[in-house]
């Protein structure tokens, strides 16, 4: 969500304004005070979010509760923390306040290009790939749409999607049927990585069944890999041994370099750290999908869907190079 700016005091009193050009007024302003107090848990610290004097931030609070006839913030020795009644207040308002933004942004779309804040997480191995490049066709072709880019794994990105503080977010899924309604990026084969000049990661492929009493460097359990690990083992009656439970792709990257064991992960041409090789587990291929999710508690808007677009370009040009970069090795 959005929380628009007040606008700085003029020494009148009453609710802040935002600022926005031709933002039309939906929602009393002063909600948007009282969602930043709560996320910033100090009317100092909110007043220099907000650019305004904290003796406005004050004032558009009590207004508040006189209104409400309830007090929406109780004094800490470190600050302020919502009441009962404000507990009860916040997710409503926050919800309100979200499709306010939303319905505020389709006003000014309607008026013109896509305008307002898109919300978008990345995995930490799309980094690289997405946020430059995105920025950068962001920029140029919806200047009105402000981006706010967020990183993160790909279990947290779903959480925050669920809980509607994203609007889309590119995502991991171990398998087709779990793809649902999202858009499918890219399907990554995993590999075996393993130290670079290691028999077992020297060629282009290895059987799954090779992988049997290897000492493996993978996620704790309930990594959704880990599930599908053991899914594997059972299924293909293999001993998968997990010599060290690592959760982090980057760190599970570091034991392998040490010696500690192979890790399984989805590895992109000519991306993987120049200390490691790795094969491509065959009989069976075992793929990943990356995917662009949206949050089921977010409103779709014409920033959305042009952010979407230009998400899934980029997809395919990704796509379309790294198939060049195949054909030519």
């Amino acid at each position: 969500m959005t929380l628009v700016k007040p606008a700085p005091s003029t020494g009148q009193a009453g609710p802040a304004r935002a600022t926005t050009p031709g933002a039309p007024t939906i929602v009393d302003p002063r909600w948007f005070v009282f969602l930043q107090v709560s996320a910033s848990g100090s009317l100092s610290r909110a007043a220099a979010a907000l650019d305004m004097p904290q003796s406005m931030v004050s004032r558009n609070v009590a207004q508040l509760e006189q209104q409400c006839g309830e007090r929406l913030f109780r004094r800490t020795g470190r600050g302020v923390v919502l009441t009962e009644f404000g507990e009860q207040m916040l997710p409503r308002v926050t919800r309100l306040a979200a499709e306010a933004d939303a319905l505020a942004d389709d006003i000014r779309s309607a008026r013109g290009q896509p305008a307002g804040e898109v919300l978008l997480g990345l995995l930490p191995s799309a980094v690289n790939h997405y946020a430059g490049p995105l920025f950068a066709a962001v920029r140029a072709e919806l200047p009105a749409v402000r981006l706010h880019l967020t990183e993160a794994a790909s279990a947290q990105l779903e959480e925050h999607l669920r809980e509607g503080r994203l609007d889309m977010a590119v995502v991991l899924k171990e398998d087709e049927a779990h793809v649902g309604d999202s858009h499918v990026l890219a399907r990554v084969p995993l590999h075996l990585v393993g130290p670079r000049g290691d028999p077992v990661v020297a060629g282009a492929d290895v059987p799954l069944a090779m992988l049997s009493g290897l000492p493996l460097v993978v996620p704790g359990r309930p990594h959704l890999l880990r599930a599908r690990l053991d899914r594997l083992a059972s299924q293909h009656d293999l001993t998968l041994h997990a010599a060290v439970e690592v959760d982090s792709v980057r760190l599970q990257y570091e034991v392998v370099a040490a010696g500690g064991g192979y890790a399984i992960a989805s590895v992109l041409p000519g991306k993987l750290d120049a200390r490691l090789a790795s094969s491509r587990i065959v009989a069976p291929v075992l793929e990943r999908f990356v995917v662009l999710a949206e949050s089921p508690r977010r409103p779709h808007t014409r920033a959305t869907r042009a952010v979407r677009r230009l998400v899934c370009g980029l997809a395919e040009a990704l796509e379309d190079g790294e198939a060049s970069h195949r054909s030519s090795s």
